[in-house]
């Protein structure tokens, strides 16, 4: 597709893409910050899931108004990995950015001048992050100000060792369009939480750029997939358990693996044992069992039933004080 901001060629051409299932509820504020945007030279690509609310209806509407937008229909229904791997395929080849803004979410108005920018600034980068207010609060902290280039590999390792999280969701980075399109998919669809695992696979080779300044709101209170299984904790099992397992040897060497993985066990089976025989066990079992499965990693019924016997004596120690005092 064609640029048709030529008269803003000093800026690099930025692609916005925001996949959508339903989302008559957000998607008019969603599009409206994107629109707001102090920068000028970008597409913005709708590209509908086969909704039946109002939603095309509302991009058509936004469409009809703004050059900037071209809205595109999914022929059949996709799952929500697979609609945003081919919303993705729908950024101009032209672009030399590409930021994803989910359908319930929204950035700010200097997000997308503030990442590119950093981007521009080396060429190394090849996903830019910053703070992310995060329903009600400011998370993707922790990085030195103000310092704004970091090596991927260190970004990674940190991440892996510490409780250092600073890529959010999709909607907190910008990505470089030529990574973007040099994997295909570029969303692993097997995977419980791709997103995160794309990051750790695009900075083994590449530096990881930082603004510091809140750029994106994710929002908590919906019906969307990630809300639905927020109840599990995923937090524990995604971001910890499986990405050491997954990429803890690209990263760490032999010794910070072993003490990184026992580590990340004790306090996910802490966690799980707090669950395990209560009425709520056998959800939890059958999401954890089956995103383990992705890697071949099977829950150690012991260990939960050890933790499970911590988690009691220590709530009956916490009454028998309470009692006393």
């Amino acid at each position: 597709m064609s640029n048709n901001n030529s008269k803003y060629t000093d800026e690099p051409f930025v692609s916005v893409v925001t996949p959508f299932y339903n989302a008559e509820q957000y998607l008019s504020e969603c599009i409206e910050s994107v629109l707001k945007q102090n920068y000028n030279n970008f597409e913005y690509v709708l590209v509908d899931n086969c909704s039946s609310d109002r939603s095309l209806e509302i991009a058509h509407n936004f469409e009809s108004v703004d050059p900037r937008i071209r809205v595109v229909k999914n022929e059949i229904f996709l799952q929500q990995v697979q609609n945003y791997n081919n919303a993705l395929k729908q950024m101009s080849e032209q672009s030399r950015y590409c930021k994803i803004v989910q359908a319930d979410d929204w950035i700010f108005p200097d997000c997308i001048r503030e990442m590119v920018s950093v981007a521009e600034s080396d060429p190394a980068v090849g996903i830019v992050g910053a703070y992310r207010l995060d329903d009600c609060k400011v998370n993707c902290d922790g990085l030195p100000y103000p310092e704004t280039i970091f090596p991927g590999r260190d970004i990674c390792r940190k991440s892996l060792l510490e409780d250092l999280f600073v890529f959010g969701s999709a909607t907190s980075i910008l990505l470089r369009s030529d990574i973007v399109r040099s994997r295909s998919p570029f969303y692993k669809e097997d995977c419980p939480h791709e997103d995160t695992e794309s990051c750790y696979e695009i900075l083994h080779e590449n530096d990881f750029g930082f603004v510091h300044k809140v750029l994106t709101f994710t929002r908590r209170e919906n019906e969307s997939l990630t809300s639905r299984i927020r109840k599990f904790d995923p937090f524990y099992l995604v971001d910890k358990l499986i990405t050491v397992i997954k990429f803890g040897k690209l990263y760490l060497d032999g010794p910070e693996y072993i003490k990184c993985l026992e580590s990340v066990e004790y306090r996910y089976y802490q966690f799980l044992g707090t669950y395990f025989m209560t009425s709520s066990w056998r959800d939890y079992f059958d999401y954890h069992s089956n995103n383990l499965n992705s890697i071949d990693y099977k829950i150690n019924v012991f260990k939960l039933m050890k933790y499970r016997a911590i988690y009691l004596l220590k709530n009956m120690f916490n009454i028998k004080s309470l009692i006393l005092r």
